[in-house]
């Protein structure tokens, strides 16, 4: 699997602070049976479209939360998991953003990346089912076209990302 490494810490900072400073959380590549990848646009940035993703919670491991965190974003669990990037992948916000998200708590994200096939039907794919929706529409695209659809501060992750999965954008034998 890929060694992504995040950037190096500051001088005289210790590895944990430096992680501390990077909100933990999973990122989902969705794929159909077609081989599709599925995006979805933020509901309070039109125009901003991206994979699902989501926090860990405390003492959850990533393949908890990636379940938990598809079901509060696309409302269903029925995928199963293809595949799992070995390292975490970092990212800052944007400095604007940063102050706004989680009250500047954070950096940015460290994510570890999981490619799962979605095993139901396009009906079960709600946005609406979570107290606070993120998304506000949902698309099925080519993964030569993911990076049409990503803002520009996660385009790193995502070229990775689709370096990684990009064995599973085939169609699966099993319809």
């Amino acid at each position: 699997m890929t060694k992504n490494q995040p950037p190096p810490p500051p001088p005289n900072r210790h590895q944990s602070n430096y992680d501390q400073a990077y909100r933990a959380g999973v990122g989902m590549v969705i794929f159909n049976r077609d081989g599709l990848i599925l995006v979805a646009e933020r509901i309070h940035n039109p125009d901003s479209w991206q994979m699902p993703q989501g926090g860990i919670d405390d003492g959850e491991a990533p393949e908890m939360a990636v379940f938990r965190e598809m079901e509060e974003e696309i409302g269903t669990r029925n995928a199963e998991i293809l595949g799992m990037m070995d390292e975490w992948i970092y990212y800052d916000f944007p400095p604007h953003t940063a102050q706004k998200v989680w009250g500047g708590k954070y950096l940015g994200q460290r994510q570890k990346w999981i490619a799962l096939r979605f095993l139901g039907k396009d009906k079960e794919i709600r946005l609406d089912t979570h107290s606070e929706p993120e998304f506000s529409r949902w698309q099925w695209v080519p993964i030569h076209k993911l990076l049409d659809h990503v803002v520009h501060f996660k385009r790193t992750v995502y070229e990775k990302v689709i370096s990684e999965f990009s064995q599973y954008a085939h169609p699966s034998h099993e319809k």
